[in-house]
């Protein structure tokens, strides 16, 4: 199968292009490379034939156009999106732009180029979302976001994604595109951006800061995997109902606080410090505003109708992450230098 995958020098987005080549697929890679773009995350394929690169933005509608009718691609991954909710409270337009409008130029490109080749039915448009689109849970464990659960979105980031699921469905609805929705929880792993709690959190372990944690920690989120949720996408890809949405989550709530207590465990094993515990550099700030409490996914549709589950646990995980940034200090250390890496973003309002 030939994908595109838009956002493919992103961090979910490279882990789908690296997979997917693995798995023997084409991939075309299209990516505006903006701060948080990087091609040193697809640097591990960007020799093999099977893998092209097109360096371009979404909301250029000549530029999306170009692409489809030179590549002909079977499918579409669109994950390109600004997607830090800090930077969507300092910069909501930014937001709006590539997440809704951009959306709207690939949806109406895919529809162009999918009628000009007469409808075919084998087509795919998935579009990649988020859970915050649902808004915030209470604390009890058993109420989670299913695929009927009402939109609810708090931030910036979380409205432009709620916006641009909203056209994909419409898109489906009106012209009939076939389409795939996925909405996921927080994800981690090898290539995650220096400006996301784990990484932060690791960067500044290593360097003697202070660990920042919003409020009081008590913040639970579901973490998974990158390289399962990369695996879940081309799941929904390949088995996936036509206009159907399918949630997909890690199965592993935790805490901040206690996520970064895991953290801190980690690194005091494999590098520890000359006295004390990483733990002992942790430091609460002020919350973030609009923060929502709780997100947790109830994965039964996915693992009912698709057959899918994520295969690492959050300790598991959290162990290979921090161990794939210690040994690739040269992937991340160019990044700190990026605009806005490392300052305390979000604080608006």
């Amino acid at each position: 199968m030939k994908l595109l995958v838009t956002g493919g020098a992103g961090f979910i987005g490279s882990a789908v292009v690296r997979l997917a080549i693995a798995r023997g697929h084409e991939v075309i890679n299209f990516d505006a490379l903006t701060y948080a773009g990087n091609p040193a995350n697809v640097a591990s394929v960007a020799n093999d034939l099977r893998y092209t690169f097109v360096h371009a933005d979404i909301r250029d509608r000549a530029a999306v156009d170009a692409c489809l009718s030179t590549h002909k691609p079977d499918a579409i991954l669109h994950l390109a999106a600004e997607s830090h909710v800090d930077r969507s409270i300092d910069g909501p337009a930014a937001f709006m732009e590539t997440n809704v409008t951009g959306t709207l130029t690939l949806l109406e490109a895919a529809r162009a180029y999918w009628q000009a080749a007469g409808r075919p039915e084998a087509f795919r448009f998935h579009h990649v979302s988020t859970d915050e689109v649902y808004g915030s849970l209470p604390s009890d464990p058993a109420v989670k976001f299913t695929e009927v659960t009402a939109y609810d979105p708090r931030s910036p980031y979380s409205a432009s994604k709620a916006a641009s699921d909203h056209l994909v469905r419409a898109w489906h609805e009106t012209y009939g595109l076939p389409v795939l929705v996925t909405n996921c929880s927080n994800n981690y792993g090898p290539y995650h951006f220096p400006e996301k709690l784990i990484p932060v959190v690791i960067f500044n372990a290593l360097s003697e800061k202070p660990l920042p944690i919003y409020g009081t920690g008590a913040n639970i989120r579901d973490w998974l995997y990158v390289e399962d949720h990369a695996d879940a996408l081309l799941t929904v890809l390949a088995k996936g109902q036509v206009g159907r949405t399918y949630n997909i989550g890690g199965e592993n709530e935790r805490s901040n606080l206690d996520l970064v207590r895991s953290i801190c465990g980690i690194l005091d094993q494999t590098r520890p410090r000359s006295s004390g515990s990483y733990a002992d550099l942790i430091t609460f700030v002020a919350d973030r505003p609009g923060h929502d409490a709780r997100y947790a996914i109830d994965p039964t549709r996915v693992r009912s109708e698709l057959g899918w589950r994520p295969s690492v646990t959050v300790e598991e995980g959290l162990a290979r992450t921090v161990d794939w940034f210690l040994t690739n200090e040269d992937w991340w250390r160019p990044l700190l230098s990026r605009d806005g890496v490392g300052a305390r973003l979000g604080v608006a309002g």
